[in-house]
């Protein structure tokens, strides 16, 4: 299962929120752990097993620097990116080691430059922390990974961009080259859409009922992941979810203040190990997830 590699492969910013200061609290409820095989006949629970969770995550992208180029109606940007994730995994009825909590720790900078009107570059290098734990003495040197990476992005129409690259980490214990994507993708008007795909996947569509209130319908998907070590072999472990529900959005009128309101579903929550080396990308053995679950969350994003 490699449902969200783009996790693990590289985090770039949308364009459009570059500056902006993000929290959120996330709620999965209780649903039964399950395993399943190619074969429509072998799944199903996995004993009693079952599990529920809570995240709480929060970014920053800021700007340091800005140039206007005379070729470009775009200007250059430096900026600097940070976010944390603590990710609490409360576990049922498992008889076999299961992690319980995932912090993951990232910074970069990134660099956004305009070639024309029509093309732009942004590349962006970093490292990271990613850990089945938050005591900071326990971090080794396989816990950190590190990453770079450059995407060529097409500005097809003002709220259409299209992008592709290649990213370099070393998620798998070398540094490796694989392909890296961008779409970015947004309608506004009294019917506002949006698509996303950086880091992670947003999508959404609703209606801006006035400059205070917007109820949209939503499709996100997110993940965390963890270095670790099980029978004296280091895995990663990979928790992801799919989330489909409806928002309420609240702006604080001209602060640049919101906050984003969801309720719906965890429609699919993956948690499983998988080796860390090349091999284990071209490996689609057993498939174990976290059945549907109610979801909920509450964040507040600050544009700056």
């Amino acid at each position: 299962m490699k449902t969200l590699s783009i996790f693990i492969i590289a985090c770039f910013l949308s364009l459009e929120s570059l500056a902006q200061v993000s929290l959120k609290t996330e709620f999965i409820g209780n649903s039964a752990y399950m395993y399943s095989t190619d074969s429509e006949t072998q799944q199903g629970q996995v004993g009693d097993r079952e599990g529920s969770a809570v995240v709480n995550q929060a970014s920053i992208g800021l700007p340091l620097h800005m140039w206007q180029k005379d070729t470009a109606t775009r200007p250059m940007i430096l900026g600097i990116s940070l976010s944390g994730v603590y990710a609490k995994l409360y576990n049922h009825h498992f008889h076999e080691e299961m992690v319980s909590e995932i912090m993951d720790l990232q910074t970069g900078l990134f660099f956004i430059w305009p070639l024309n009107e029509k093309w732009s570059v942004m590349a962006s290098g970093g490292a990271g922390v990613y850990a089945p734990f938050t005591t900071f003495s326990k971090i080794r040197s396989t816990h950190v990974l590190g990453s770079a990476g450059a995407v060529f992005i097409r500005h097809l129409t003002p709220t259409l961009d299209l992008g592709g690259g290649l990213a370099l980490n070393n998620s798998f214990g070398y540094p490796l080259l694989f392909p890296a994507l961008y779409f970015n993708w947004s309608y506004v008007g009294k019917v506002k859409a949006t698509v996303s795909l950086g880091n992670g996947l947003e999508a959404s569509i609703g209606y801006d009922f006035n400059s205070y209130f917007c109820l949209s319908a939503a499709f996100d998907v997110n993940g965390q992941m963890a270095i670790v070590e099980t029978d004296g072999k280091e895995q990663i472990f990979t928790h992801q979810y799919m989330v489909t529900g409806a928002r309420a959005t609240f702006r604080l009128g001209k602060t640049g203040l919101s906050i984003p309101i969801t309720a719906g579903v965890s429609s699919f929550r993956p948690a499983y190990y998988s080796g860390r080396s090349l091999r284990s990308l071209f490996v689609f053995d057993n498939d174990y997830y976290f059945n549907v679950a109610p979801y909920a969350s509450v964040g507040l994003t600050y544009g700056l």
